[in-house]
């Protein structure tokens, strides 16, 4: 049973399954329905989509567009960079991390609107279901949630077309055949998911990528280029200063050239299924091992180990939509005490989907030539010190080995 819903803020592409909801949502509910599209760098034209919730009976002024692509990469894809996140050891979480963004401002929508419910596309299978919802109740713990596509009898993409039909939906050409995958992008990255992916045994056809050539035709030259870092962020390349999304951009284009950022994942999905897709993070992935080269040489052990032995967790939280839980800021207070010295350069070398760091400077590096070279140092360092502290790590090995020995006599 429908439920008393006068008002519903629905995160719209403009796309057959949200233009779908959102005729559903008018007709289910018999409510008032605001859109909110967000500009994530996707690489789309957004206009259309105003159009065609215009031609759906929206008022302008329950259309939003938003260019959040700043906020982006400085508010969420930064401070997840400082921690170095990579879920499941390869996965640079480029969708998980644009749902909380989007949640957000539909909970602001909604109260600018006096709106009573949120409404997302997300399928019952998926996590992007969980990351929206638990953004949602995070930020309005009383807000009304509609998930379409646990409530609905449009089970399939044929029930679809007939619902589109019907209500006079516009619907694409290339949307009238089976799709023969599913994609997700924004200014971090893009996904593909679904049909010729779904044999994990097969290896993905080259079409399926979008944001990268391939590494066998990247440039037989590599490309080099000079990241440099203030308190762990990213600022310039080659001594250009850039903003935050205006880096990514160009981080994104020089990882297309060279054939990097791509990775083909069978992930364990949050709800429960394993899932088989291919990610393209060229920028992401350049981004990625020049911190790591940055944090080499400005890292304290200890604090590096620790952020390794924490960052899984982190990593985690952010994949299964616990953005905006207290232990992920908890965590994020920590990760960013850590990168107070994390400033300097770093020079990565660009080859055949390769991103190798080959130099590294910084005003606050620990690294002390003097202390490791072969040769004599102006620094003091007694080589026979290293016998007492050998022993001192060896006294327990030495007992356990004392006490075999006696077992075995």
């Amino acid at each position: 049973m429908a439920r008393d819903v006068k008002k519903v803020v629905l995160a719209y592409s403009g796309g057959l399954d949200t233009s779908v909801i959102l005729k559903w949502l008018q007709t289910t509910y018999n409510c008032e329905v605001i859109t909110f599209t967000a500009d994530l760098g996707q690489g789309e034209e957004l206009e259309p989509a105003r159009k065609k919730a215009e031609l759906l009976g929206i008022k302008p002024q329950n259309i939003f567009i938003e260019d959040v692509r700043e906020e982006f990469v400085r508010d969420y894809v930064f401070p997840m960079f400082r921690a170095n996140a990579v879920y499941e050891g390869l996965y640079l979480l480029g969708t998980s991390i644009a749902r909380p963004l989007i949640a957000k401002k539909q909970i602001e929508i909604a109260r600018k609107m006096g709106a009573d419910a949120v409404s997302h596309g997300a399928t019952g299978k998926g996590n992007d279901q969980v990351r929206f919802e638990l953004g949602y109740y995070a930020l309005e713990p009383e807000i009304t949630v509609i998930a379409p596509w646990r409530e609905w009898d449009l089970t399939s993409r044929t029930r679809l077309l007939e619902f589109a039909e019907q209500h006079q939906i516009p619907i694409s050409k290339d949307k009238r055949g089976e799709a023969p995958f599913s994609v997700d992008a924004n200014l971090l990255h893009s996904s593909s998911e679904g049909k010729v992916l779904e044999d994990p045994a097969e290896e993905a056809p080259e079409y399926v990528y979008q944001r990268t050539i391939s590494p066998e035709a990247a440039p037989d030259e590599p490309t080099i280029i000079t990241i440099s870092f203030e308190k762990g962020d990213a600022v310039a390349i080659d001594g250009e200063a850039l903003s935050p999304a205006t880096l990514l951009t160009k981080l994104n284009a020089q990882g297309k050239a060279n054939g990097i950022g791509r990775l083909d994942l069978v992930e364990n999905r949050f709800v429960g299924m394993k899932s088989r897709g291919v990610y393209e993070t060229p920028g992401g992935t350049i981004l990625l091992a020049a911190h790591r080269g940055m944090e080499s040489i400005t890292l304290d052990r200890g604090a590096a180990h620790l952020k390794d032995e924490l960052m899984p967790r982190y990593a985690e939280l952010i994949y299964n939509g616990f953005w905006f839980a207290p232990e992920r800021e908890m965590l994020q207070a920590a990760i960013d005490h850590s990168q107070a010295f994390v400033t300097g350069e770093v020079t990565v070398k660009l080859y055949k989907g390769n991103a190798t760091v080959i130099g590294r400077k910084s005003p606050y590096s620990l690294y002390n030539q003097e202390l490791v070279t072969f040769e004599e140092g102006a620094v003091a360092y007694d080589h026979r010190d290293a016998a007492g502290f050998i022993k001192l790590n060896a006294l327990r090995l030495r007992t356990l080995g004392n006490r075999a020995r006696k077992i075995s006599e």
